[in-house]
């Protein structure tokens, strides 16, 4: 991490010199002030200039890049990452030749190891993010088979008109289904149950 100790007449010419030998912004910055100074008699007799310390903050993207290296890297892969950010969402995509043991079975160690990137990246930001994590792709099939399994049980529900239960899933799939689902008149969904075993109910009209 990058810092300097600066001083000034004042705090703020203070932070103006650190800022100009970081050749940062204050907003790429923390700031701690050491001493706040003191004017003196007639601005001069007994004056005590400002000190502060000023260092580059960390980008809770970039650091949170780290975590995931050093986690699959605890797990023996290797990855390639890349990362997209848009506003506070950011997107993370994970490419290597072992993938199929960081997504797991329908997607569940894909999703335990997203939760964990989620609180990595809040962890070390004022502000929120919300996070996907990705797999070659993975998310893009897995809505595609979600939209296709709304579908089905859909039709399901209505042809035997009794009330179909999904199996247990994570939040923002369950919301795919919902979505896929809230236009047609014939049916209703809801959500039932506790999480990690909160699943969808498509109940027919």
């Amino acid at each position: 991490m990058r810092e300097v100790t600066a001083s000034g007449q004042s705090v703020e010419e203070a932070i103006q010199s650190a800022l100009a030998q970081l050749n940062a912004t204050r907003d790429q910055v923390e700031i701690d002030v050491i001493d706040e100074g003191k004017k003196g008699v007639l601005g001069i007799f007994g004056s005590k200039r400002a000190v502060v310390k000023v260092c580059i903050a960390k980008d809770p993207v970039q650091e949170t890049e780290k975590f995931i290296k050093e986690v699959t890297s605890n797990m023996n892969l290797s990855i390639d990452l890349d990362t997209t950010v848009d506003g506070n969402h950011v997107t993370y995509t994970m490419n290597g030749d072992q993938i199929a043991v960081l997504i797991g079975k329908r997607g569940q160690t894909l999703n335990s190891l997203q939760y964990l990137v989620h609180l990595a990246i809040n962890r070390q930001s004022d502000t929120y993010y919300t996070v996907t994590l990705d797999a070659e792709g993975y998310r893009g099939r897995r809505k595609e088979t979600l939209e296709t399994l709304a579908s089905r049980m859909a039709d399901k529900a209505l042809r035997t008109k009794k009330t179909v239960v999904l199996e247990p899933m994570p939040a923002f799939e369950r919301k795919i289904i919902h979505s896929i689902l809230q236009d047609q008149k014939d049916i209703s969904t809801y959500s039932d149950g506790v999480e990690p075993h909160r699943h969808i109910v498509i109940k027919p009209s």
